[in-house]
């Protein structure tokens, strides 16, 4: 049976816990993986589901995320598939920009009026998993629902800033809260697995991932025109109006990239000897941007537990626990632990950088910089010591640098003198 089935991408708002990354993207923009972007995982999950036509809709800061789609993802002129941008739009009878991620929807319905589906698969561009979105349907199709939401089972402390669902014997979801209150997380706990139980894990929470009928969410979008949100509105009112809502239990590695400490840790997980999320999988590709650079270069470095990216050129000393981005140059004797480096845009020239009196791109030489993420196109220069520690640095912001949650954050382009010292 072939599921025709259309995914909405939700862009997200203005991405303020990831600030300062969104200062100059929007959220599904920001660089992940040393290569990629955070929408090139919801793309590369539709694809390797078979669902090949999508909306991402965006607000804030689109333009490079406009950017990376058109220059990504191509289609053949004899397939279907397509990735479009919808961008939020005034028009007469509606001059507000997306109010929820409700409000995206509906007001993007219209687009879909000449797509031939049956199911719309809502996904948000701010979340790291590998997940088959055609199993779902055959599950959403088989238990004859109207809403089926992914749910995942989590611990206390991170129920809180979740929905919450309590789904009964026969799989459907008989009620639901967005992020209660921890003083009433003991009302909200369901039957889960043995090995979650143990793990502490007693809450079914929302993935932000839903697949509705199309009839359902039509005439949910008419009954509730007021709605702005999902979590909020939109499915307690299914549950209430007695729609078939089910709940689909994932079991796999999910992680939502909602603030700078967990997009900090997911990608620092990628250095681990076996990752939770697999970038090595012939079955489960992530796609993104060909970009044709040359191989990485290493100059007698110490590497431990590191993910480097192609087009580096690098000379540091040593290098552990780091994520090292596209054109990354790193100067000699420098140390670099626990970081992020997004790497460059482009090669500078090598009369730019051997002649100009400019700090080139990159880390300069005999620089230690530890817990920090380095956006791109910065530049360090020679003897920086760059030392964040999660959890012990007051948040403080500057013209070039951030330090959110004790890791500290270089701003895209900034630029940090020769001899500089930030953090701890």
């Amino acid at each position: 049976m072939v599921i025709k089935m259309i995914s909405l991408i939700l862009g997200g708002g203005a991405g303020t816990r990831l600030f300062p990354l969104t200062e100059q993207r929007s959220k599904p923009a920001v660089p992940i993986g040393g290569k990629y972007r955070l929408i090139d995982i919801p793309i590369s999950n539709c694809l390797n589901s078979g669902v090949r036509r999508m909306f991402v809709l965006t607000q804030f800061n689109s333009a490079s995320l406009n950017q990376h789609i058109k220059n990504t993802y191509h289609f053949d002129h004899f397939s279907v598939g397509f990735v479009d941008i919808l961008a939020a739009e005034q028009r007469r009878g509606s001059e507000k920009w997306f109010q929820g991620t409700a409000d995206a929807v509906r007001q993007s319905m219209r687009h879909l009026i000449n797509q031939d589906y049956d199911y719309i698969l809502i996904l948000s561009g701010d979340q790291l998993y590998q997940m088959d979105f055609e199993e779902m349907a055959r599950y959403h199709i088989e238990q004859g629902a109207d809403l089926t939401i992914a749910t995942i089972p989590v611990v206390a402390k991170e129920a809180t800033a979740f929905g919450l669902m309590k789904v009964n014997e026969k799989g459907y979801i008989e009620s639901f809260v967005e992020k209660p209150p921890m003083e009433e997380l003991s009302k909200w706990t369901s039957e889960v697995s043995e090995e979650n139980k143990n793990a502490g894990k007693h809450y079914l929470a929302s993935m932000g991932i839903y697949i509705f009928s199309k009839k359902a969410i039509r005439k949910l979008f008419k009954d509730h025109p007021e709605a702005m949100d999902f979590g909020k509105e939109i499915i307690p009112a299914a549950i209430t109006d007695q729609f078939k809502v089910a709940g689909y239990q994932y079991t796999g590695y999910w992680t939502d990239i909602g603030n700078i400490g967990s997009f900090f840790e997911a990608n620092i997980a990628l250095t681990d000897d076996i990752p939770e999320f697999n970038l090595f999988d012939n079955r489960k590709p992530v796609f993104t941007r060909a970009r044709m650079l040359p191989p990485s270069k290493f100059f007698g470095t110490v590497f431990r537990h590191v993910v480097v990216a192609e087009g580096c050129i690098v000379h540091a000393e040593r290098i552990e626990r780091s994520v090292i981005g596209i054109r990354s140059r790193l100067g000699s004797y420098s140390v670099i632990s626990h970081c992020i480096v997004m790497g460059n845009d482009y090669f500078q020239k090598l009369e730019e950088i051997v002649y100009d009196d400019e700090i080139p791109m990159g880390i300069g030489k005999h620089c230690i910089i530890e817990y920090a993420i380095i956006d791109k196109n910065v530049r360090i220069g020679d003897n920086v010591v760059i030392r964040g520690n999660p959890g012990k640095l007051e948040d403080h912001e500057t013209d070039t640098y951030c330090i959110v949650d004790g890791i500290i954050v270089v701003k895209k382009n900034a630029v940090i003198p020769s001899g500089s010292r930030i953090g701890a």
